[in-house]
């Protein structure tokens, strides 16, 4: 059976599958953005500050997801488009069971350390207490999460964007509806919030495994030869991805850090900012995940030129995105900043993100397409090495730098300056990379049914 994307306008699959992730991914920050705003309506800033921190720890475990998502996209692609279906179905199961036990493991350590962890990032005193009260009720769910994911992947990585799509419209329908309900209707508050999450991912879980197995059997049942067989060339692929996806928390991490010197204010303005972040740019983020693919089928398939194209088209389609939103986070800022009731110096943040920040996308959009050929076409360690000087490297010195020149707005510039070195240098080093692909190898060959992706170990070599 030949891959979807091995064929017809790269530029046609890209904007399909991206915004089919984008509409899916919105609308699920968009629940997020909604629920941060039925607490700010509560009137007390120290429970949209105590949403900040838990969000930024909650950051790692969902990366950790994600990182394990890419890693199961690229290795069922590859199968995929070798023409080896049955294959695909056994690494994706054996990537399921793989990835729940990770993020178990990942959960009990949050939710057993978690008053250490919170006050690590700055929080103090009841907004402290809060977020980690917050923790210790939605982090459980993460095993859940994880496997919805990883069916959610196989959906993408056989290319039905429409169905992945509906299973994260469907979970973040559900939270829609719960979220005010427990919030204000049961007077749970802030444990409303947390059980909506739980519920949100349960609903999830349902939907993915509902169409990765009844509507096109992508999974197959799980075996204890599944694991052994998947664990090595899955974590090859997923460990970088994971460490990849971990500079992005890590930056916020310290990013929380430095601006939770300038009061809870500022801190439920990073909330903010963080929650437009997602809802504005989810095309920008899911591109990485939307091309990943889209890589993996044409490398299994070896149309090598065609990879070059994906990869031009995905920088031109992140760089149309990004000026388009930015001029509509410009027009929407005040409406924004008076409808979560930011104080002056928080709405001065969001002004700072608004008209400046956001531009940063333009370059974090070219470090996300170099990620997803790096994780897609094997060097996931390129990725790790971008990330982390973006995140590691960079962010710390530069909001520190920039916060004492202009106070908390320093932080929004130094993540968009940050982005800006780092997303100019992976752009160029990606081009270089797929322009390199096919130089010794003169078209597509058959794949041995014994050796499933053969040209994995060659071109790792390159």
């Amino acid at each position: 059976m030949q891959g979807r994307f091995v064929t017809g306008s790269t530029m046609g699959h890209i904007v399909r599958m991206t915004m089919t992730g984008t509409l899916g991914i919105t609308f699920v920050f968009l629940v997020d953005a909604a629920n941060l705003f039925w607490i700010s309506q509560l009137g007390d800033p120290r429970l949209v500050a105590a949403i900040g921190f838990a969000f930024a720890i909650q950051f790692f475990s969902v990366s950790i997801g994600i990182g394990l998502m890419i890693g199961a996209i690229a290795l069922i692609s590859h199968g995929i488009g070798a023409g080896q279906r049955e294959l695909a179905r056994h690494r994706a199961s054996g990537a399921a069971v793989i990835a729940c036990l990770i993020q178990a493991v990942v959960a009990v350590l949050i939710v057993s350390f978690r008053h250490q962890i919170v006050d690590a990032t700055g929080a103090s005193g009841e907004t402290a207490r809060l977020a980690a009260r917050y923790l210790a009720m939605s982090v459980p769910s993460l095993p859940i999460m994880a496997v919805a994911m990883i069916a959610n992947g196989s959906l993408r990585a056989h290319g039905d964007g429409a169905r992945s799509m509906v299973v994260t419209l469907t979970s973040g329908g559900v939270a829609m509806v719960v979220d005010p309900l427990m919030i204000y209707s049961l007077g749970m508050g802030l444990d409303g919030a947390a059980l909506g999450v739980v519920v949100s991912r349960c609903v999830m879980l349902l939907m993915a495994l509902r169409f990765a197995v009844w509507t096109h059997d992508l999974l197959a049942r799980p075996r204890l030869s599944d694991l052994r067989e998947t664990l090595a060339p899955y974590m090859t692929i997923a460990f970088p991805a994971i460490l990849t996806q971990l500079s992005t928390p890590v930056g916020n991490y310290l990013m929380t850090h430095v601006m939770a010197q300038f009061g809870d204010d500022a801190v439920a303005a990073w909330a903010v900012v963080g929650r437009m972040t997602v809802l504005a740019f989810g095309g920008v983020m899911s591109l990485s995940g939307a091309i990943g693919g889209i890589f993996g089928q044409n490398w299994g398939a070896h149309q090598y030129g065609r990879l070059r194209l994906v990869y031009r088209d995905a920088i031109l389609f992140g760089l149309v995105y990004t000026l388009v939103t930015w001029g509509l986070l410009v027009l929407a800022g005040p409406a924004v900043s008076a409808g979560f009731a930011l104080s002056p110096q928080g709405a001065e943040v969001l002004r700072a993100f608004t008209h400046v920040g956001a531009g940063g996308f333009i370059f974090a959009g070219a470090l996300f397409v170099s990620n997803a050929a790096f994780n897609a076409l094997g060097k996931p360690a390129r990725s790790t090495l971008t990330n982390w000087v973006r995140d590691g490297v960079l962010t710390l010195p530069l909001a520190l730098w920039l916060a004492g020149a202009f106070g908390a707005s320093g932080v929004i510039y130094a993540q968009a300056a940050a982005s800006f070195a780092v997303g100019t240098l992976a752009a160029w080093w990606g081009w270089r990379f797929v322009r390199g692909f096919g130089a010794d190898v003169p078209g597509p060959v058959d794949l041995p049914p014994t050796r499933p992706y053969p040209h994995v170990d060659r071109f790792r070599r390159r």
